[in-house]
């Protein structure tokens, strides 16, 4: 009889664990508290050894062609005046011609088309309780939110960076919070200033606010991102109380932000959260385990996220297909890919918040920066991307 597998969540990195169990010999069952798969969405970048990662399994082609392919990014002073105007693969570190940016709506559905014949998918249920006390802990029981009760083998949490699952098993959030110093909003809003492919970004210290438009979209994605000493931790579950506090924030922009600010009045596809990370000491208890941002969310200011959760699936996938039994694969899974978390992590230390400066020196530092940037078409792949040598695949079962 197979082994079977819950997996909760259907964005990225289940689904993308989902493929390769299936490919080992494992019965597969994703749950997502989502009612469908959530479409469109904002640009993700897959990079280095996640390029790998999807060309063995089969979908680089169609990622190359869902590819949106940003050209510039200009940068604007606290008038709307330009300051400069760079090109993305020099501003984020990518491989030209070779890293992916792509919807996280569009990597979702061409994940999810790999295994929808073959893997069982429950949509609007999420997980309500996990025992593993049975006797011999030979299984987790599961009860749903709808009410069903199944028994598992194995249940891996790939429920994102507010991981229900992570709650359940290793308590509160905050042991394992990394908070950065950012918040920010993103929602679309009608693209009437007829930007095509790429990024427009106006900063002052401690504010920036971005139009991003992935091809030529009537919709552009809105990002709202401000400096913060402490989270803001009354308006995380009120959206009301992020708006207020959003248009406080940006109260004297100028350029396009009073717009922006409006256009966030009416959306109903805004986001907003702290720019943080989650460490962990161990990804594992007993025949449960974290995969990507549940277990260590690298946060959206190294670009990473999506790149951690498919190279983060693949060598989970990869450590129950060739260890004895759970107890190893996990110690082996943690052993083979926490040098590379570590690594890309530290993009936050070494650099990768300078976008977002929070003092006048440090905005001036930065787009004198920018302006060498300028006249390059790229820049070196940054080495964090690609520092993991991928194992070849499990032999299939």
């Amino acid at each position: 009889m197979k082994p079977t597998v819950l997996i909760s969540g259907a964005s990225i990195a289940g689904p993308a664990l989902a493929y390769w169990l299936h490919r080992y010999g494992y019965a597969v069952t994703v749950v997502e508290k989502a009612g469908a798969l959530r479409d469109g969405g904002y640009p993700i970048d897959i990079r280095g050894t996640a390029i790998e990662v999807v060309r063995r399994m089969g979908i680089l082609p169609r990622l190359r062609d869902a590819h949106v392919d940003s050209r510039r990014c200009t940068f604007l002073d606290a008038d709307g005046s330009e300051l400069t105007s760079v090109a993305i693969q020099a501003l984020v570190g990518s491989a030209e011609g070779q890293d992916l940016e792509v919807r996280r709506g569009s990597l979702a559905a061409i994940l999810h088309a790999s295994v929808r014949d073959d893997v069982e998918f429950l949509f609007g249920d999420s997980i309500a309780t996990l025992d593993q006390s049975g006797p011999g802990g030979r299984g987790v029981d599961v009860t749903f939110h709808s009410g069903q009760q199944r028994t598992y083998d194995l249940v891996v949490g790939a429920d994102g960076m507010h991981s229900a699952t992570r709650a359940s098993l290793f308590g509160p959030e905050e042991q394992f919070h990394r908070y950065l110093g950012y918040c920010f909003a993103i929602f679309t809003m009608p693209n009437t200033l007829g930007l095509s492919r790429e990024v427009m970004m106006w900063t002052t210290p401690g504010r920036a606010a971005a139009l991003y438009a992935v091809g030529d979209d009537d919709q552009l994605h809105v990002f709202l991102n401000f400096h913060r000493p402490e989270p803001p931790l009354d308006a995380l579950r009120d959206p009301d109380a992020q708006r207020a506090l959003v248009a406080e924030v940006f109260a004297d922009a100028g350029w396009e932000v009073p717009r922006m600010v409006d256009a966030m009045g009416e959306a109903d596809d805004l986001f907003f959260d702290t720019a943080g990370q989650i460490r962990m000491p161990h990804w594992s208890s007993g025949r449960v385990a974290l995969v990507g941002d549940a277990a260590y969310a690298p946060s959206f200011l190294t670009g990473q996220g999506s790149s951690l959760a498919l190279a983060g699936a693949y060598m989970l996938a990869g450590a129950l297909a060739t260890n004895p039994d759970h107890t190893a694969a996990f110690a082996a899974y943690e052993r083979g890919f926490r040098e590379f978390v570590d690594m890309n992590q530290a993009l936050v230390d070494s650099g990768s918040a300078t976008l977002f400066p929070t003092t006048a020196r440090a905005l001036e530092r930065r787009n004198t920066l920018l302006r060498g940037l300028a006249t390059l078409p790229s820049a070196p792949a940054r080495s964090a991307h690609s520092a993991l040598t991928l194992p070849p695949p499990a032999r299939m079962k």
